[in-house]
């Protein structure tokens, strides 16, 4: 008889085949409605999983072949990416519209600003990809990978509101803290190719803006999309659009708790390293 995988290999195996099976069937779904709802705007979610995958053989074949540094680099490309075109999305409707009801209820739930659709589907391919990747090169743990729960959180919800055209500007508003996402990245790269000097000038840069983008890019972003949420609840009708955004946004606010601990914990000890050896060069 053949001996036993390890546990914690067959639970890696079976949340593989679980998540992988999820990823087919949504892609699946998207072929469907792009093919035969003739749903052409959809587009763009393959457009963005095809750039982010033609991204990551860049880096693979002329950078570094290890999985981790690719799959980094990629999510750090993502986050530039998704920053600039939430940004533009927003200035460029503040400057042509005005600010006067960009916020009101009816704006966020129902309506869709100039290339705010466009920029979800884009990211949307994003996870998409990023989902299949981490899948390819297991690059998650757990008996349930929290990073693959996650993404296929957001695939579910982002193809949704694509598919119903709703609460697409809220789902743009969510995305503001890819702007944080990029310094979290960019301590994770520069870590792997071996930069961690405390006392360096870029380094000390990258903590005060990785702090400062963590309590207003995203902490204080997604408290206030949470209370926007509240406060306009008995406008949303009957439908699950509001206890799937009250949900998702309980489960952002929950995962930027611990990401703040997770930080907090991080800078302390390349602060302790520092105080323990002050002469390292």
């Amino acid at each position: 008889m053949p001996p036993r995988a390890p546990h914690h290999t067959q639970s890696s195996s079976k949340a593989r085949v679980f998540f992988s099976a999820t990823l087919l069937l949504w892609l699946v779904s998207v072929l469907f409605e792009i093919v035969f709802n003739k749903r052409r705007e959809l587009f763009y979610i393959l457009a963005g999983g095809c750039f982010y995958q033609c991204a990551n053989w860049v880096i693979r074949f002329r950078v570094s072949r290890d999985p981790l540094f690719v799959n980094t680099s990629v999510s750090l490309l993502h986050s530039t990416v998704t920053s600039a075109s939430v940004v533009f999305v927003l200035v460029y409707q503040w400057l042509k519209y005005g600010s006067r009801g960009m916020f009101d209820h009816a704006q966020l739930f129902g309506g869709t600003w100039p290339w705010a659709y466009q920029a979800l589907c884009f990211s949307c391919g994003y996870f998409a990809y990023d989902q299949w990747d981490m899948l390819q090169y297991r690059l998650y743990s757990g008996f349930i990978p929290a990073i693959l729960v996650h993404h296929l959180l957001l695939l579910i919800c982002f193809t949704l509101a694509l598919y119903r055209h709703v609460t697409i500007n809220y789902l743009i508003l969510t995305l503001i803290c890819e702007l944080h996402s990029i310094f979290l990245h960019v301590r994770k790269v520069r870590r792997m190719a071996g930069v961690r000097d405390a006392k360096s000038g870029i380094v000390k840069v990258e903590w005060i803006l990785n702090w400062f983008m963590f309590i207003f890019a995203r902490l204080a972003s997604h408290l206030l999309i949470t209370a926007k949420l509240l406060r306009d609840a008995p406008k949303f009708g009957k439908g699950v659009e509001l206890p799937l955004a009250l949900l998702g946004m309980a489960g952002m606010n929950l995962l930027n708790a611990c990401l703040g601990i997770d930080l907090f914990h991080a800078f302390r000890r390349e602060r302790n390293a520092l105080q323990n050896n002050p002469h390292h060069e």
